[in-house]
């Protein structure tokens, strides 16, 4: 029975310890936070798409447990590296939680033990960037007495068809040695196993994944603003476009870019592209275009105000939907925090409602946001504010419902099947 580490126990990691537990490995989860530890341990989970039944009969069978203890590696035969990679307040990549994992490990790492890398970064960093904290903290040789490899994550959160055994699996490895190890690791739990020829070639992999998404979202962005100037319904557009059955695939606007992965990704290459004297300038028009979004979506609520009288400053604004897409709790990087910081600059006071966020949590970037709490799903609640904006479109909000009970929408993700014009 193989027995693996899987280090970091968020939105990606999680849900990959569970699929190698399902496959009958040993599957330890290694965290800093201790309340996700005792959370796990008690059969609690903490995000909402986890089956909590699942996870109690993992469990009690013996093929999962949490600990913040990273001297088990010494036993494991696999450890598979699952944390943050943000950018830092520069916009530069920020590699700390991933070489501080890697100083972590090192102390513990064995002979012939696998260490596989998750986190999206820019080529380089596997063969680099960390296996240099790796060798010089363990004493070992990466390719002769360690295995080293990439496999990036593919989650979709929120999508029920998305399934982690379901999805193919690029790997690269450091050595032929290492990608045959690592193959081998992941053909345990996933169906199709993608081997390609290093672990750069992987890491720029997911990049151009990512930077696919952000460059067709800048597009329909943009169309969404030059349509509009048009009077020409975007959403209308695309749903017509979608017929063709070649050569085009829907991408859709919306009130800026969020997640852990699209706002942030591409920018790892424009970084690493600098040190070879490359411009990414697709990449760089592309997050202009993206992070501009939040200030086009007030200026739409300015025009809505106007047409019920109302001034921006003083009026009292809910934000419907905090997470940065639909049918999930995950806030990373939501435009919605830079919707709201812009409405609350001109003088509006701003509310929200999300069913997966009752909360907000503390967070790197918006603290000044932390503790507050969603309002009440109800008429008299939301009708009392004097515009609603529909920043995120989840499923189980009746927005039936809200039509009626409010005079003045903005609707940013087609929720009511009439785009972006506002209604008053």
């Amino acid at each position: 029975m193989q027995r693996i580490a899987i280090v970091g126990l968020g939105y990606v990691g999680l849900p990959l310890a569970l699929t190698f537990a399902r496959r009958g490995c040993d599957v330890v989860g290694l965290d800093v936070d201790p309340s996700k530890i005792e959370k796990l341990n008690a059969g609690q989970g903490y995000l909402h798409h986890i089956d909590t039944t699942d996870l109690q009969q993992l469990i009690s069978d013996g093929r999962f447990h949490a600990s913040v203890d990273f001297s088990g590696i010494a036993q494991c035969d696999a450890a598979i590296i699952c944390v943050p990679t943000p950018l830092n307040r520069h916009r530069e990549p920020d590699l700390s939680y991933v070489l501080d994992t890697g100083r972590a490990l090192a102390p513990h790492l064995r002979s012939g033990i696998l260490v596989v890398l998750e986190s999206t970064t820019y080529p380089g960093t596997t063969d680099t960037d960390l296996r240099k904290v790796l060798e010089e903290g363990s004493g070992l040789k990466a390719g002769t007495d360690f295995f080293l490899a990439f496999s990036p994550e593919r989650e979709d959160p929120g999508n029920p068809k998305s399934k982690v055994a379901d999805i193919p699996k690029v790997v690269g490895g450091f050595t032929p040695a290492c990608l045959e190890k690592a193959v081998a690791l992941y053909s345990l739990a996933v169906k199709n196993v993608v081997p390609v020829s290093n672990c750069r070639a992987a890491e720029a992999t997911k990049l151009l994944e990512n930077i696919f998404r952000a460059v067709n979202i800048a597009l329909v962005n943009e169309l969404k603003v030059v349509y509009g100037a048009m009077d020409i319904d975007i959403w209308e557009v695309i749903e017509a476009a979608k017929t063709k059955p070649f050569g085009f695939m829907p991408f859709y606007p919306g009130p800026g870019l969020g997640g852990h992965c699209i706002p942030i990704d591409p920018f790892y290459l424009t970084w690493k592209a600098r040190e070879f004297g490359q411009n990414t300038r697709f990449i760089e028009l592309a997050g202009e275009i993206n992070t501009g979004m939040p200030r086009y979506v007030v200026s739409k609520i300015v025009e809505a105000l106007n047409i019920i009288k109302k001034a921006l400053n003083g009026s009292r604004i809910l934000i419907l939907g905090l997470a940065y897409k639909a049918d999930v709790d995950d806030i990373r990087e939501s435009p919605t925090f830079v919707l709201m910081k812009l409405l609350e600059a001109q003088g509006a006071t701003i509310e929200y409602y999300d069913p997966y966020v009752p909360q907000i949590p503390a967070t790197r970037e918006h603290m000044e946001f932390a503790g507050k709490k969603s309002v009440e799903w109800s008429e008299s609640v939301v009708g009392s504010f004097d515009c609603v904006v529909i920043a995120t479109a989840h499923r189980s909000v009746d927005h039936s419902a809200l039509s009626n009970w409010t005079r003045c929408i903005v609707d940013t993700r087609n929720a009511l099947g009439v785009g972006l014009a506002v209604r008053a």
